[in-house]
């Protein structure tokens, strides 16, 4: 198997023998290198001054380094998503459907309940929960809870219903449906990125779960290409062609301004800015040509890194086993730094609390932030930090394996 598979030898309590698990190396590496990107969006969010001012993508305001800053975190969601879905496939592949059923379904469960709570504060440091983001953990633990029943079927039928919701939700972007609040509220669950008041609540629906669903859900088809016995060449051959396939379509579909998202690209005050606009597809909810732009050269980073080694690997690859750990981390620390900042720069530290929208939007933090640069410094510190506190619960978790509850963190 050459490299791709990691084993570790651990012990279970109340046995001297070892057992071994099994890790799939470039997935860990892809998996914690866009958690690393991932933060630099967030860091931007709360430290940079143009994030209260200005759309980093707005062509007519932006800079092709701000733009990209803000660009290449397009990849985080829709290769988590199609990871968590792979990640599940070896988990089937060890200890059965049922076990991973069930395992689907309460971890599902455990995802939405954090992040209507713990993952809410992180975001907005508001004690009473009136202001709910339904964010990427949400979807997440919908589509695991799905994909809890998808297992159970024939793979191709699986293949064809998810392939379905990625490819032809696209046709129901000019559905509109306000004809009660409860039916575009679900609406925007389902498909429409849209801000509701409810009562006492201010609910941002940021990920719609169509078709978020059936990107998990590839993802664990495409897990069984990871079977110990198969032929790496030949899984390496094909996470390639099938990348490359999926840009090309991208590049075609994208081209053709026919199909695939409801934003156009036009030309442009000149070929760079006309290049930004070929590629400023539409994220909520992903389209077909931002799910293509991004899982399609993931596909091809698997292919091209299994036999990836070294030092920086390796520590990439550290923080890709503790994802969720890294992320309700990586928020608190991005928040209470934030709070630091906002004193150090003479503001008070109220206004980095109690939001009742999201962070750039909120009123009283116009006039607050620092320079790009700065912000970047601020999130290659953050990592650094991020970085040790992962290897120290990736070695704690790894040594008390005895411990069901770690699974779920």
């Amino acid at each position: 198997m050459e490299n791709v598979i990691s084993s570790t030898p651990i012990f279970i309590k109340g046995s001297s023998k070892p057992t071994t698990t099994y890790r799939i190396d470039s997935i860990d590496l892809l998996r914690g290198l866009i958690m690393i990107i991932m933060a630099l969006d967030h860091v931007r969010d709360y430290f940079h001054a143009g994030a209260f001012v200005n759309d980093p993508l707005d062509l007519n305001t932006t800079t092709p380094v701000l733009y990209f800053t803000r660009w290449i975190t397009h990849y985080c969601a829709p290769l988590f998503m199609f990871l968590s879905g792979a990640s599940a496939s070896l988990v089937g592949q060890r200890k059965g459907k049922a076990h991973l059923a069930r395992f689907l379904i309460t971890r599902g469960l455990w995802l939405i309940f954090l992040e209507l709570t713990v993952v809410c504060f992180a975001w907005f440091f508001n004690p009473t929960f009136t202001t709910q983001l339904l964010g990427v953990i949400w979807a997440l633990g919908f589509s695991m809870i799905f994909l809890a029943g998808f297992i159970h079927l024939p793979k191709w039928l699986t293949i064809s219903i998810c392939l379905t919701m990625v490819f032809g939700h696209n046709l129901w972007d000019g559905v509109q449906v306000d004809s009660s609040v409860a039916a575009s509220f679900g609406w925007s669950v389902l498909h429409q990125f849209n801000f509701f008041k409810l009562g006492a609540f201010n609910v941002l629906a940021a990920y719609p779960l169509i078709p978020w669903i059936g990107v998990m859900a590839l993802g664990y088809c495409l897990g069984g290409i990871y079977k110990k016995e198969e032929d790496a060449q030949k899984r390496r051959k094909f996470l390639l062609v099938l990348g490359v396939i999926s840009v090309v379509l991208f590049a075609a579909l994208r081209y053709s301004n026919v199909y695939g998202d409801p934003s156009k690209w036009i030309e442009q005050r000149s070929g760079v800015y006309t290049f930004l606009s070929f590629l400023n597809v539409t994220k909520y909810p992903p389209s077909l040509l931002y799910l293509l732009m991004t899982v399609g050269p993931g596909l091809i980073f698997l292919a091209l890194t299994e036999n990836v080694t070294g030092g920086i690997a390796r520590r990439i690859k550290t923080i890709g086993r503790v994802p969720m750990f890294y992320y309700l981390t990586h928020l608190y620390l991005i928040h209470i730094s934030a709070l630091l900042a906002t004193v150090l720069s003479g503001r008070s530290w109220r206004d980095m609390v109690n939001f009742s929208t999201w962070i750039t939007e909120e009123s009283k933090l116009q006039g607050y932030g620092f320079s790009l640069g700065i912000t970047y410094a601020v999130w290659a510190g953050l990592i650094a930090v991020l970085y040790f506190l992962c290897k120290w619960y990736d070695k704690y978790k790894s040594s008390h394996r005895e411990k069901s509850w770690l699974s779920y963190l």
